[in-house]
């Protein structure tokens, strides 16, 4: 995988970490750096952790499936994708709150980085070296989580929405390209 895909997928892959860091934006009556910045750390570690785990998990198994191993990372980014569309036009029914307890944080990393786990099974068979896409994963989720903290509290709802939608379409885009780089090269 090229640079440039690997930081589209980061980007892909930060969203919903960015929308949910939006939500406590939101929600905080004073926009902390150091929230931010706790926010940040919980979430990037989660997305630089998540995929590693799922490379070794997919690097057990890429034997068995190498004659199509790209239609399992095309499906799987494919299926993140269209996900996290359909997710961006349902109703917001996330009720957003005042509480940064660890519990709670924690709970937010794993579910917002379920999606690079399977990201990592993908990257296990297109043979990537996961420790540099991890830490570009962890990097860019670290500073959207942030960001989007911090721009929580100027515009809100406005942009978490959004954010979703273009994660979506950089991880189809991703699963497409993928796909049809290597039937072109069979």
């Amino acid at each position: 995988m090229a640079w440039w895909e690997t930081v589209l997928v980061a980007f892909g892959l930060a969203m919903d970490a960015f929308a949910v860091s939006v939500c406590k934006g939101v929600s905080m009556r004073k926009a902390a750096w150091k929230n931010g910045v706790l926010i940040g750390v919980v979430f990037g570690g989660f997305q630089f952790l998540m995929p590693v785990a799922g490379y070794f998990l997919g690097s057990a198994f890429s034997s068995l499936v190498e004659g199509f191993d790209h239609w399992i990372a095309f499906g799987l980014l494919c299926l993140i994708g269209v996900k996290m569309l359909v997710e961006s036009f349902q109703a917001d029914h996330e009720a957003c709150d005042l509480s940064l307890r660890a519990t709670e944080l924690l709970g937010l990393g794993v579910a917002t980085s379920i999606d690079a786990l399977a990201v990592g099974l993908s990257l296990a068979f297109l043979e990537t070296d996961i420790l540099a896409a991890s830490a570009v994963i962890g990097v860019v989720t670290f500073g959207l989580s942030f960001l989007g903290f911090i721009l929580g509290r100027r515009i809100g709802s406005f942009i978490r929405r959004r954010a979703g939608f273009f994660g979506g379409l950089i991880l189809l885009f991703i699963g497409v390209r993928i796909l049809i780089e290597h039937l072109l090269a069979a």
